[in-house]
């Protein structure tokens, strides 16, 4: 047998690659870590972007150096650029820098639910995203949906995914909306948000595919290329 005889062990390998492992949940979380951190501690919003930036600068260049993938720490970039980009719409609109700072969290509030309702939909429709996984392996991207054992597997897993997402924004919206209205102070808004990004960051994601893992581990279903009804 191959390491990705069963669908369970296939993903888990995409899985693996799509997180990057530890290191690359790491260098998704450093980046964060560091402008919470520097914002609760300075209230120097353009100091705490600044170091956010640059640790990720200062990881991509290992990367370079060690000429492994980039994927991770780009990604990180990228959420830091959005996040700036958000912070900048709220200066030129007026907002002060509590409101800029609040800002800066609300793409990542906008990502988790347009990631659930996304995930979410693909359940529903019957055609789960982790499904496409297997498929990836087999060298059909729909093959994988002729089995019912295989769909079922797929959306339970999906949904897995989708649980992190939605808790975050549970948890984290109503923080966001009250330090907006002013219902909550500003400061206190900003630095439940930054705690509860690292909180509800890489551990809540760990803790989801620690679920997925065990689901895994309690079955072995065939990958079949070539599947026929059941």
């Amino acid at each position: 047998m191959t390491s990705t005889d069963t669908v369970e062990a296939v993903v888990r390998q995409q899985l693996s690659k799509a997180l990057g492992g530890r290191r690359g949940m790491a260098e998704a979380a450093v980046p964060t870590i560091l402008f919470t951190v520097t914002w609760l501690t300075r209230r120097d919003l353009d100091l705490a972007l600044m170091v956010s930036i640059g640790a990720a600068l200062v990881l991509l260049v290992v990367r370079l150096v060690q000429r492994s993938t980039v994927q991770f720490v780009v990604n990180a970039l990228l959420g830091i650029g959005i996040g700036w980009f958000f912070v900048q719409r709220s200066a030129a609109s007026g907002g002060s820098e509590q409101d800029q700072a609040l800002a800066y969290f609300l793409p990542g509030l906008l990502y988790n639910g347009g990631y659930a309702v996304v995930l979410a939909f693909t359940c529903l429709i019957g055609w789960p995203l982790v499904g496409f996984m297997v498929g990836s392996i087999t060298g059909d991207a729909t093959a994988w949906h002729s089995d019912k054992q295989i769909v079922r597997l797929c959306n339970r897993l999906t949904w897995m995914l989708v649980a992190p997402c939605v808790l975050r924004v549970i948890i984290q919206a109503p923080i966001w909306l009250a330090g907006s209205s002013g219902s909550m102070d500003p400061d206190a808004a900003v630095a439940a948000l930054g705690v509860l990004k690292i909180v509800l960051g890489w551990p809540l994601q760990l803790a989801a595919l620690g679920s997925m893992v065990w689901l895994l581990s309690r079955n072995r279903t065939p990958v079949e290329p070539d599947a026929s009804p059941a």
